[in-house]
């Protein structure tokens, strides 16, 4: 394999790779950022820009406006058989490649589902896709050869290949995806003015809803003009609803009330619908709340009184209390199996209120 771009998804895919014992090789324009990459196990450097023969494949992990002439680049210098790319983005990039007169036969448009907060190679982990879905949108005439070359990668990075159309793929990241991403920003940006009072009462809701705003920027302004109208029009759903309930509960009436209880019940509704464990619907879960010191070892002490009891955990979130070193550690178990875990952990000497 050669990747092209060892940013935080081209180096934890050559991470990935390099577990299964791929052979990879490594290019960037970003030299830093290459050095990292190899120092970190991810592969090796592609001698002077050429690889000795072409490779299996080629994974352009660059921006959604760089695919286009990357792949043109990597194609007239007969790179490798097979290409792919990672952007967030399909349709955009497939119809610029179609007008450099890329080769479209031997590329499939793909996006994994994954990331992090933090960028560039020190945040690669070779473990960023298990379980997480990994679009392919193959132009009409692809190769069957590339296609399987690019299934085969999703897979051996522990993903779930998913064939969609890339127009549809767009709609469908804007909303679960890129919009979202907007209105956590926005959010967030409404703490730039907050006095140290209100900061000091942040608890852990409005943590979740801005924990995606620590993305870089500048990646994703590139990600969101890429994507421009399919998130505008999400955006204006959203603005929409949030405009009439914000009317709404300056009408202060009892009617008023119940309107904007309805948009909190689709809310209920539409998270209900986001698939829980291995795909499946989601599960109603009984929480188990453990005071917990902040000290080292002791969520492996707790995870280990867990599977003494015989109970799976199957989520986990921390609540930190602010300017105490304890925090609140909430536990998702199967309901029958909550007592047993609550009565394991106080035998133990741990606070389980309830």
């Amino acid at each position: 394999m050669v990747v092209v771009g060892t940013g935080l998804i081209g180096t934890s895919i050559a991470l990935a790779l390099r577990g299964h014992g791929v052979e990879v090789l490594l290019t960037d324009r970003d030299q830093a950022a290459l050095a990292m990459a190899v120092e970190l196990g991810a592969g090796t450097a592609l001698p002077d820009g050429a690889a000795a023969g072409p490779a299996d494949l080629a994974v352009l992990a660059v921006p959604p406006a760089a695919v286009a002439v990357t792949l043109l680049d990597a194609q007239k210098r007969g790179l490798a058989t097979a290409y792919t790319d990672v952007a967030s983005v399909k349709a955009l990039p497939l119809a610029q490649a179609a007008e450099l007169g890329c080769d479209l036969s031997s590329y499939v448009a793909g996006h994994p589902l994954a990331g992090r907060e933090r960028s560039g190679p020190a945040a690669a982990r070779g473990d960023l896709f298990l379980g997480r879905p990994w679009a392919l949108c193959p132009a009409p005439g692809a190769a069957p050869d590339a296609v399987a070359a690019v299934t085969a990668l999703a897979e051996t990075c522990g993903a779930q290949p998913v064939t969609v159309d890339a127009a549809e793929h767009d709609r469908a990241v804007a909303l679960v995806s890129h919009a979202p991403h907007v209105v956590s920003a926005a959010v967030a940006a409404r703490l730039t003015g907050a006095d140290d009072t209100a900061l000091g009462l942040a608890g852990q809701g409005v943590r979740d809803v801005t924990r995606i705003a620590a993305s870089d920027p500048r990646l994703w302004i590139g990600i969101l003009s890429a994507n421009a109208a399919p998130v505008a029009d999400v955006l204006e759903a959203v603005a929409t609803d949030l405009a009439v309930a914000a009317s709404l509960l300056r009408d202060g009436s009892e009617g008023a009330a119940a309107h904007v209880a309805d948009l909190l019940l689709r809310g209920n509704a539409g998270r209900a619908r986001i698939p829980g464990k291995h795909g499946a619907a989601q599960k109603a879960y009984a929480t188990v709340t453990v005071v917990i010191p902040d000290r080292p070892g002791e969520l492996a002490m707790i995870f280990q009184a867990a599977g003494i009891a015989g109970v799976n955990i199957e989520d986990v979130t921390i609540e930190h209390s602010p300017g105490r070193p304890v925090g609140a550690l909430e536990l998702a178990v199967a309901p029958e199996a909550a007592e047993t875990l609550a009565a394991e952990l106080r035998a133990r000497g741990w606070s389980v209120p309830g």
